[in-house]
């Protein structure tokens, strides 16, 4: 089966061939019949007309003579040569000029001669030579009168030989036309080979391209415009390529950013249907990818319609609570010349509304913390000062006490303050070296021994002497150790039991110590909150104690700052176990060694 090409161009060949030769065969067919009706007619008039005045002006002398007809018709047989006449095809009549009758002629079918328009002119008085191309015939009636009598010398011819030579030419002009047919039709192959080999081979390379395929490119086998456009292609195929893989590589650094990031993105097209969900979107609503649809989610908070029609750098924010977690949400509209939609960013703002809260709950807990104590002062200066000699020295000393005590208070406070903003900031150096974890232990046991005696606490331990060489700050170290236990003699009654143990993970990696005392405990509902800034599970006691609310909040900024961990244990029975846990190597290199 021909291509579709193919056969137009084989049509478009064959339809200019046989127009052309149409074309030609009726121009020259009708230029035959042209040059032999002019012919006849200048034959005609050179014969009667002025050129030859004297044989027109003999015809009329003869004509003149009682057997005028017989002496014209022997003239004209003279002249039948010139005239063309042969008896067959080109005939004379004379006729009668008063009736039109046939009186005599080379064709013995004279009687019935038909009336024409140049017979009637001739009998009227005219030389009737009119032509027509369409008939089948030419003709020339010239009116002879001469004395009492009046002839007309009709000439007729009937086309045969312009017929002839018509068939001739029009056998001629279709063997012509069927030469030039079988040679279009050769030519038509060969051009549509020459054509359409190139195409198909564009045709080929599209389809690999469409398939993504870029890796053959097409040879340019000519110059001409083919080669032009194949060289065009080739191209365009390259440029397309390199634009696909930049694309590609955009596209795959947004699928892995939206994949990775931690903030949501929701995209929508313009009727609001769900473009794109990534991992963190779904996580944060809690839901689905698929099932992450704007009028379920947030339509009540802002219609998507409103949406749509900001311009492009107008957004709407609003904050979503998802259970326990609190969503800021960002609503932007995004759009192109064809199509758009709406982009919704989420972000986790939960722990920053919490610290937010632990913010606040951090000034005020200092404000409370400082103004107690600067009241007190306040106070028992005033009453030191209003009364003046009225005070007894003893009275005025015990006020005097209190001052110096709430100032101390107020001091230690404010230290704590500063311990923990230079932790916080980085600004704490931390003096990494080498110490015995035993020995830190057993250091930090006889500066608390003398105020666990005042208390009757049964102090004891139980630790190998064996315990590593481990890195870190050995003060920080040991002021954690004593925080915690401060914490278990200040909180355990009078006479109570404190154990200390310490000891090697079994990774070989890691020491701990364990502080476990029988006091008060601490709650279950306080355990989660005890490390905070400022948190006391019983206030009023611990304010009695000389606490700021601090002690454990600084020594886990110092574990922490030494990758290791302070938590409490669980365990049957009263009392609370707090363990401290270290690596033995820290994560820094170039310490130097100290023991």
């Amino acid at each position: 089966m021909f291509r579709s090409l193919h056969i137009k161009l084989v049509m478009i060949l064959l339809l200019l061939v046989t127009s052309l030769m149409a074309v030609v065969g009726a121009f020259l067919m009708t230029s035959v019949t042209s040059f032999y009706i002019d012919d006849f007619y200048a034959q005609m008039s050179e014969t009667f007309g002025e050129s030859n005045a004297a044989f027109v002006h003999t015809l009329r002398s003869e004509a003149a003579q009682e057997d005028g007809m017989q002496r014209i018709q022997a003239m004209i047989e003279t002249y039948s040569g010139t005239l063309g006449i042969d008896g067959r095809n080109r005939n004379y009549y004379i006729l009668d000029a008063r009736t039109g009758a046939f009186l005599a002629g080379s064709d013995e079918g004279g009687e019935t001669l038909e009336q024409t328009e140049n017979i009637l002119t001739a009998r009227n008085g005219s030389v009737g030579d009119k032509s027509d191309i369409a008939a089948n015939y030419m003709d020339v009636a010239i009116p002879i009168s001469g004395g009492d009598n009046s002839f007309i010398i009709y000439i007729r011819d009937n086309r045969s030989t312009v017929s002839s030579l018509n068939s001739e030419l029009l056998l001629i002009i279709l063997q012509a036309l069927l030469v030039g047919l079988l040679v279009s039709v050769t030519l038509s192959f060969l051009l549509a080979k020459t054509i359409i080999d190139p195409i198909e081979k564009l045709t080929e390379g599209t389809e690999r391209i469409a398939k993504g395929d870029f890796n053959e490119t097409l040879n340019v086998e000519s110059t001409d415009e083919i080669g032009i456009l194949t060289t065009t292609f080739n191209d365009m195929a390259s440029v397309l390529h390199k634009t696909l893989e930049a694309v590609e590589n955009e596209r795959n650094k947004l699928d892995t950013l939206f994949l990775h990031m931690t903030d949501g993105v929701v995209a929508y097209d313009g009727n609001g249907a769900l473009i794109h969900c990534n991992p963190a979107a779904a996580a944060l609503l809690g839901r689905k990818s698929e099932d992450c649809r704007y009028s379920e989610l947030f339509e009540t908070m802002c219609p998507f319609a409103h949406v749509v029609s900001l311009q492009r750098s107008d957004f709407v924010e609003s904050e979503l609570a998802v259970g326990d977690r609190s969503v800021e949400v960002c609503l932007a509209p995004f759009s192109d010349e064809q199509r758009g939609g709406v982009l919704v960013v989420l972000h986790d703002v939960t722990e920053h509304r919490k610290t937010e809260e632990r913010r606040k709950e951090f000034v005020a807990n200092v404000s409370h913390e400082l103004r107690t104590p600067l009241t007190n002062v306040r106070s028992y200066a005033e009453t030191i000062r209003e009364a003046g000699d009225e005070l007894s020295r003893e009275t005025e000393n015990d006020f005097l006490d209190v001052v110096i005590s709430e100032t101390d208070r107020m001091t230690n406070i404010v230290r704590d303050l500063l311990t923990l903003s230079r932790l916080d900031s980085g600004r704490s150096e931390m003096n990494m070296a080498r110490f015995p974890f035993g020995a830190a232990i057993d250091a930090v046991l006889r500066s608390i021994e003398l105020e666990a005696r005042r208390h009757h606490h049964e102090l004891t331990r139980s630790y190998p002497d064996s315990l590593p060489i481990i890195v870190g700050d050995r003060g920080r170290l040991e002021q954690v150790m004593l925080n915690v236990l401060g914490n278990a003699v200040k909180y355990t009654p009078d006479g109570g039991h404190i154990h200390v143990t310490a000891g090697e993970s079994s990774t070989g990696d890691k020491v701990w110590m364990e502080v476990a005392d029988d006091g008060i405990g601490i709650p279950e509902a306080d355990r989660s909150r005890i490390f905070e800034r400022f948190y006391r599970v019983d206030k009023a006691r611990s304010r009695e104690s000389g606490g700021t609310g601090l002690g454990l909040s600084i020594a886990t900024e110092i574990v922490q700052r030494h990758n290791g961990t302070l938590s409490l244990v669980d365990r049957e029975g009263p009392g609370t176990t707090v363990r401290l846990e270290l690596p033995i190597i820290q994560p820094l290199g170039g310490e130097a060694a100290h023991e």
